[in-house]
């Protein structure tokens, strides 16, 4: 009887790290579940980073578009009031990092910052993933993030009326 049980047990950790979702959270509170399959569905754009040394080529959706699904503002729409949003990622392993969701946006800089799920053609191993994000451009890997499991777009901003500098 012990043996069918450990099977199970074995089969579930080993599931691939796919089957996870996201939990987003938008700037107005709307909060949002994307699946790893939506996660996969999103245009795609791939990179190398070197990290500690070693050179590999993430792949996954622009965080930016990722976070779309919980009513972020993306492009031109993102000015004004929205520059004082904060974007925290968080990871199951109490690891967190924080952007100014301007810098997510590839029409305010060039390097691009992506939530993989794969790594060198492969989806993104257990002590990964099943999300990672990648920031392209970064020096050293501190505001990368493994074990990802939430995004959440903080208003910093005031309550007075909207600005634009642009």
């Amino acid at each position: 009887m012990k043996h069918p049980i450990f099977a199970m047990v074995l089969a579930a950790l080993a599931a691939p790290a796919s089957a996870q979702s996201l939990a987003l959270k938008g700037p107005s509170g709307q909060a949002v579940t994307v699946t790893a399959a939506e996660v996969a569905k999103l245009p795609r754009v791939s990179f190398v980073f070197d990290a500690h040394g070693q050179k590999h080529t993430y792949e996954g959706p622009l965080l930016i578009e990722v976070l779309a699904k919980a009513g972020v503002p993306t492009g031109k729409a993102l000015r004004g009031p929205a520059l004082a949003h904060a974007v925290v990622v968080r990871a199951s392993d109490g690891y967190a990092v924080v952007y100014g969701l301007a810098e997510l946006d590839p029409g305010t800089r060039p390097n691009r910052i992506i939530l993989a799920d794969k790594a060198d053609g492969a989806a993104l191993d257990a002590k990964d993933g099943p999300f990672k994000v990648v920031a392209e451009g970064d020096l050293r890997p501190a505001r990368g993030a493994r074990l990802i499991t939430s995004i959440e777009v903080v208003n910093l901003g005031g309550g007075g009326a909207p600005l634009s500098h642009d």
